[in-house]
């Protein structure tokens, strides 16, 4: 028997639906509400509005759980890759071994970007903002041919997963040629020998004599950055990538807008704002003491960047699997740098301070990722681009889930109108 709840107004009743997840969330069905009582609901942010249901990835932040396709992040980080993941992603289930060959094949054809790209890399100044260039090289893919180094595919699903896998080997390229253009370096051609990781740190930083040879626990960290950042539910660009492919635009398209939306400092730029913070600790010659006395005085206008989460309301369980990573990763690079000081006492002061214990405000997936690619070498202008190269299986698979929707419409919100009751036009001359 369906659940229902009533909503009374102005006399009238609606019996609202209750639709259940699988994990027991419970949602009102308000599609009626408009139709029957002429009332919409007010919502701003959306933090309390399901614009869908989905099969991709469920989050429970009071637990701090998270799961891909209902496989725990845990069991994927210990035994998955990124390219692995992002084929449980975008087809639902778990690769054969044939299958996951087939898929990393793919992925080595598609690399290589068309020399006419050179061209369109020109045209950006060399300090051009990596993410402006991301977003519009992907938008450029649509304008090329794209099976000009494949074979036709034989049905319209084929055809779907050979441009996924096209759109996921190529954002690395695109990537790696942005940071080459904002260095002034020549670009480095993918090697086919190489897997996906590995492929893009060395398009990165090989010189055109000298191959980059990344260490395994480089390759690994990574790795695991992009596997842990590959899915995070109806976020901000997520929900972008639905709102635009609503519209059936194309996929490139839509992963493009949610090239844009990432790119807000509110969504994937706060990386970038733990390295801020960092650097402004150490230029301000404060100690991890200080800092940590400051974010505990409310009155002292600084924040601590990288601690807590607005889903994670107990731990974030990416953190936990990155802190792992960058204890392997600063222990082999031996990095001497100023700043990953810095970021390591913060972690240890906040750790163990009642205040912060109390309050569950643990060290993010933010924080660790920030001091991996600092570690790595990564600038921090090409943060955000990294995260989005690990969300791409996901803005695929939510842009494929949205499209077979039968019952998917095109995206479009009210509002409440508060501006000018009806006003006249009053002509220039009678203008005060």
């Amino acid at each position: 028997m369906t659940r229902t709840a009533t909503l009374t107004f102005d006399g009238r009743e609606l019996k609202l639906p209750v639709v259940e997840g699988t994990e027991g969330e419970l949602a009102l069905d308000i599609s009626e509400l408009r139709a029957r009582l002429g009332l919409i609901t007010l919502d701003p942010g959306f933090g309390n509005t399901g614009a869908c249901t989905s099969a991709i990835t469920f989050i429970d932040g009071e637990k701090g759980i998270l799961r891909y396709r209902g496989i725990p992040i845990e069991q994927l980080a210990e035994h998955s890759t990124f390219t692995e993941t992002a084929w449980l992603l975008i087809h639902g289930r778990l690769p054969n071994g044939t299958e996951l060959a087939l898929f990393r094949e793919q992925l080595t054809r598609h690399a290589a970007l068309h020399e006419a790209f050179k061209h369109h890399f020109e045209g950006f100044l060399v300090d051009a903002p990596p993410m402006a260039m991301l977003s519009a090289m992907i938008n450029t893919l649509s304008c090329f041919p794209r099976r000009w180094n494949s074979s036709p595919a034989e049905t319209p699903e084929d055809e779907f997963y050979e441009e996924a896998a096209r759109l996921i080997s190529k954002v690395r390229t695109i990537a790696a040629y942005s940071y080459r253009r904002s260095m002034g370096l020549p670009f480095i051609y993918p090697d086919p020998k190489l897997p996906y990781v590995a492929n893009f740190l060395h398009m990165m930083f090989s010189m055109p004599y000298e191959q980059h040879v990344a260490s395994p626990e480089v390759v690994e960290a990574l790795n695991l950055i992009l596997l842990l950042h590959a899915d995070h539910e109806q976020n901000c660009s997520t929900s972008t990538v639905r709102v635009v492919g609503s519209s059936q635009a194309n996929l490139f398209a839509s992963c493009a807008a949610a090239v844009g939306a990432l790119w807000g400092p509110l969504h994937g730029g706060a990386n970038v704002a733990v390295l801020e913070m960092l650097a402004k600790i150490h230029h301000g010659g404060l100690s991890a003491d200080q800092a940590i006395k400051l974010a505990k005085d409310s009155k002292s206008g600084f924040k601590l960047m990288g601690f807590g989460h607005r889903v994670y309301k107990n731990f974030d369980p990416r953190a936990i699997i990155l802190k792992r990573a960058a204890d392997r990763v600063l222990a082999q690079l031996g990095v001497n740098d100023p700043l990953l000081d810095v970021a390591r006492q913060l972690e240890e002061k906040a750790l163990s301070d009642p205040y912060f214990v109390e309050r569950k405000l643990y060290p993010n997936v933010d924080f660790y990722s920030g001091i991996i690619m600092r570690a790595i070498g990564i600038p921090i202008n090409m943060f955000t681009v990294i995260f989005a190269i690990g969300r791409m299986p996901g803005w695929i698979a939510q842009w494929s889930e949205q499209h077979a929707d039968s019952k998917a419409r095109i995206a479009r919100p009210r509002q409440v109108y508060v501006g000018n009751q009806i006003s006249d036009y009053v002509p220039i001359g009678d203008r005060k």
